[in-house]
């Protein structure tokens, strides 16, 4: 009786009870939930619930069974054993698969996301009968002998009894393997879209998601016959009605912002150009997009706003260079992470152009030393030159100011491919930067190019690799040494080219293909044969080894080898997860068998692909330099007879 009153009279005492009944009653409907089985092999990668609480949409990784990782082994190790590290497979490997799930929430009920994309499969043969190989086998001796009358008589009669004994399947279809990623929920929570990628990566697809019943439909394909990239490629987004998408794609050849209705209909283009847009985001009250772009120039990076709607682009940062920006709250003040060619990142602050302040830009940081800032660090022009094919390559050309003619010059080839490294902006090779500024101490002309397969310059320069690495980009690389020559007089018997991991790559087909241009390289961490590397890389440039083995052998240093004539230096990692030192082990038996003797090794027993040591840095650039200066930087006398200069 005390406690019943105890609850009547003190509403405090109520409402606890009240909670506790009330959680202990969601508990035991919660317990008469579902359970949500996951096999051997399968994990949850991801969970994301809606914003009414009522489903959770659960990535589930797969994984392949008795799929063989590599092994990278480690020599130096605390316990004074070789330890091995577990690393990566490689391309061309049965690769691991994520699907999708809608749970209940209420119920624990779940249903298989269906992406519905769906592929024929061809019509095979089942049976081969004796009269198709006796066919075969006939033909083949009739054209030897030349009796060709008699082949086709004989052709005649096995195909009658080819159509009474062989049995030819119809065709068929399965599902198409793809990914489903980026779950994002309408505001409300009753809608959901995702992406899609096709295995091979040449569709995407932006679908919209019925999570009651976990079936799909695509709201837009984004095709590529080479592969689907570029900038924002994974930006997904609703509008604030809840009954548009947005998303971006490179459909007319440079990445755009789109918006599709959820309901269908065709995407609307809201920018447009030749530039890129990324880093898409919406204001506080939804009316407008904030983006990066590269619309003053591909050497720049400022933030523009632009209605919802589409409609006039504002550009919002004023300093020339790359500005990377942060928004307050209040969308009064801009937060910028600004770098120029010559001067690393540093913070700053400007009014966003929103509010009433003056446009004044306060920087908040500086980070290098003195020492270092009393320096003349240049700002190294951009150049261009045309290609063989026509196209415009651009460059940052490090000359000395007496630069003589006749003097000697260094290529420098980029990593990662896709990466843009001629622009205003602090690089990421900034070890390189200032290395480039020795070398022109010394007398060197040095060329940095952003060559085929470059980011930054729209879809078609991005995939002008497609089934060759070490085609197009390396004619660039070689079009980039007669551009020295003719045009700032270096001694074409004096380039040189470096350049790490793609870069490395680059360095290794330039000496062993093109041994009349390049007389001496050092290649850093390089890729000597594809079919060894990653498969989300590789594959989408060169396809599948086993489908594509032409792509592989004509794109891989291993193979050309013997074309070797200058002076190559090869400095790579031990422990190099990402290029392996077994690609560097595997090239060097390769020269010794070929009997090559102008070439070096230099390894790195503990450094990554990535060296973290300052010895190691040290050591790999003094080697560099010692090459440069012994075999390109003394004049060179007439080339030999035969027209190969080494």
């Amino acid at each position: 009786i005390v406690r019943k009153e105890e609850r009547t009279l003190i509403e405090a005492v109520r409402e606890r009870a009240e909670q506790r009944e009330e959680q202990e009653a969601r508990r035991r409907r919660l317990d008469r939930r579902r359970p949500f089985p996951l096999p051997a092999g399968q994990t949850v990668t991801n969970l994301s619930l809606s914003p009414d609480g009522s489903y959770v949409v659960a990535s589930i990784g797969e994984q392949v069974p008795g799929a063989k990782a590599t092994i990278v082994p480690n020599y130096v190790t605390e316990s004074a054993y070789t330890e091995d590290i577990n690393s990566r497979t490689k391309v061309g490997d049965a690769q691991g698969r994520t699907r999708m799930a809608v749970v209940s929430v209420e119920t624990g009920e779940f249903k298989w996301v269906e992406h519905g994309q769906r592929v024929e499969i061809a019509p095979a043969v089942r049976t081969r009968t004796e009269a198709n190989a006796t066919e075969q086998a006939q033909r083949e001796r009739g054209a030897e002998t030349g009796q060709a009358q008699a082949a086709q008589q004989t052709s005649q009669q096995a195909q009658g009894q080819a159509r009474q004994q062989t049995e030819v399947t119809s065709a068929q279809a399965r599902d198409r393997d793809v990914q489903l990623f980026q779950v994002q929920w309408s505001e409300e929570g009753s809608r959901a879209v995702m992406l899609a990628r096709a295995a091979d990566n040449k569709d995407r697809w932006v679908l919209a998601l019925d999570p009651s019943t976990g079936k799909t439909r695509v709201l837009a394909r984004v095709h590529d016959d080479a592969w689907v990239g570029g900038p924002g490629s994974f930006t997904l987004g609703w509008l604030p009605d809840s009954r548009r998408v947005y998303f971006i794609s490179e459909r007319d050849g440079f990445a755009h912002l789109y918006t599709v209705p959820a309901d269908g209909g065709e995407p609307a283009q809201l920018t447009s150009g030749r530039f890129e847009v990324s880093d898409v985001r919406l204001s506080r009250d939804k009316t407008a997009f904030y983006f990066t772009s590269s619309e003053g120039g591909p050497f720049e990076r400022h933030l523009y706003r632009m209605p919802t709607e589409g409609g006039p682009r504002t550009r919002l940062t004023t300093m020339p260079g790359n500005n990377q920006v942060d928004i307050s709250p209040d969308e009064q003040t801009l937060a910028v992470v600004r770098s120029y060619s010559n001067r690393p990142p540093e913070l700053y602050l400007q009014p966003s152009g929103r509010g009433n302040g003056p446009a004044v830009v306060k920087q908040v940081t500086t980070s290098p030393t003195e020492e270092w800032l009393s320096y003349e660090w240049t700002d190294p022009p951009v150049v261009s030159f045309k290609a063989r094919d026509g196209a415009t390559v651009h460059a940052r050309l490090y000359k000395p100011a007496n630069f003589r003619r006749g003097g000697p010059a260094v290529i420098f080839s980029h990593g990662a491919g896709y990466l843009q490294n001629v622009h205003k902006w602090w690089s990421t090779y900034y070890r390189e930067y200032m290395f480039h500024h020795l070398l022109a101490a010394r007398g060197f002309a040095v060329l940095d190019i952003d060559y085929r397969g470059s980011a930054g310059y729209g879809r078609d320069w991005r995939t002008g690799i497609y089934r060759h690495m070490g085609g197009k980009d390396l004619d660039d690389h070689e079009d980039g040494a007669r551009y020295l020559a003719s045009e700032h007089g270096v001694d074409p018997r004096r380039v040189g080219i470096y350049g790490g991991s793609y870069g490395g790559f680059i360095t290794l087909m330039a000496m062993f293909t093109r041994p009349d241009t390049f007389a001496a390289s050092a290649a850093l961490r390089p890729v000597t044969d594809w079919a060894h590397y990653n498969h989300p890389y590789t594959a989408n440039i060169l396809n599948e080894p086993q489908d594509d083995p032409e792509a592989y052998r004509r794109s891989s240093p291993i193979y050309f080898a013997e074309g070797l004539r200058g002076s190559l230096l090869i400095c790579h990692g031990m422990v190099d997860t990402n290029v392996h030192f077994q690609d560097t082990v595997r090239l060097v038996e390769r020269l010794i068998e070929l009997r090559k003797e102008n070439w070096e090794l230099a390894v790195y027993p503990v450094e990554d692909h990535a060296f973290e040591r300052a010895d190691s840095w040290a050591d790999q650039y003094k080697r560099i330099l010692k090459l440069f200066s012994e075999r390109l930087g003394r004049e060179v006398g007439p080339p030999p007879a035969s027209g190969r200069g080494r």
